[in-house]
């Protein structure tokens, strides 16, 4: 699903996100994996399949702490895939809306 997901994204002109990109705060030091990442925006974009209501805690501290190292973040289960124009229509709104951001040559992966 996290597929149909990066390829409803590309399919809508958006660029290209990152994989699976490694995600560190300010010290270095790792904060998460993002299934899909924009890095001149430091947006995370994460797909919850049905094992993530087995995972609920650790994704909450997971999203607290990655909104602490200033990332910014949207989630999108497999209802949401079912209607991707509007998937696609708030990652566009999400990457207008956050300021440009430097990438450095570890984030641009």
């Amino acid at each position: 699903m996290e597929t149909r997901l990066r390829i409803a994204l590309i399919r809508a002109k958006l660029p290209r996100p990152s994989v699976q990109a490694n995600l560190r705060d300010a010290a270095g030091n790792f904060v998460g994996r993002a299934d899909l990442y924009y890095p001149d925006r430091r947006l995370v974009i994460e797909y919850d399949g049905e094992n993530h209501k087995d995972r609920m805690v650790a994704d909450v501290r997971r999203q607290n702490a990655l909104m602490n190292a200033g990332f910014h973040l949207l989630r999108f289960t497999a209802a949401d895939l079912r209607a991707p124009r509007s998937v696609v229509a708030q990652v566009r709104q999400a990457r207008a809306l956050l300021p440009r951001h430097p990438v450095s040559p570890d984030e641009a992966q």
